[in-house]
């Protein structure tokens, strides 16, 4: 937000919390729009977002990830790089007929992209659970988490712990069994 501390009525002069002029923001989402439009009917590439634009995506992006629920991420940056990109990518459907309200718009933009980029990294995770799973013939891998102290010694599963998966984690990720089709005779087709 800018140096300057925005008036509330009666005179007192106490900052404001909010981090974009969501009214600012809207008029540069109109004129960028604009711009847009008129590329188009001169059948011209989109033109890029401009610089206040960018630094609002930024800063959604950025503020988002400090909440509690994504805090601890450790792929947070890549979280933000999503977020911003998905912004960029959908930015020309922002309708400003629609909505006055750009911040919302593109804070759920954000929003969806944290969800899918913690869904890919969860998956990943348990790819490397299972790999290292399926090599760990006598149990050596949860016999050396156990002995350096890096898991809790009464955990059922010591692998999954190390990797933070939960059981429901794990659940997910599995690939179901498929029935074997039988034709009409009970053959296995």
């Amino acid at each position: 937000m800018d140096e300057q501390t925005p008036k509330k009525e009666g005179g007192s002069s106490r900052p404001s919390n909010h981090y974009i002029d969501n009214k600012e923001f809207y008029a540069a989402m109109i004129e960028w729009k604009k711009v847009v439009n008129a590329a188009l009917e001169n059948e011209e590439p989109k033109p890029p977002v401009t610089e206040y634009i960018g630094k609002c995506f930024l800063d959604i992006a950025e503020h988002l990830s400090y909440r509690p629920n994504f805090i601890n991420y450790p792929y947070r940056e890549e979280m933000i790089g999503d977020g911003i990109e998905n912004c960029l990518m959908y930015a020309s459907n922002f309708d400003p007929d629609k909505s006055k309200n750009p911040f919302s718009y593109f804070t759920q933009i954000i929003y969806f992209a944290f969800l899918r980029r913690i869904h890919k990294e969860k998956k990943q995770t348990y790819i490397k659970y299972r790999m290292i799973e399926a090599t760990d013939i006598f149990g050596d891998v949860n016999r050396n988490l156990l002995d350096t102290g890096s898991v809790n010694e009464n955990s059922s599963n010591p692998l999954a712990d190390h990797f933070s998966l939960s059981e429901a984690d794990i659940k997910k990720f599995t690939p179901k069994k498929r029935k074997k089709k039988t034709d009409e005779s009970g053959n296995n087709k």
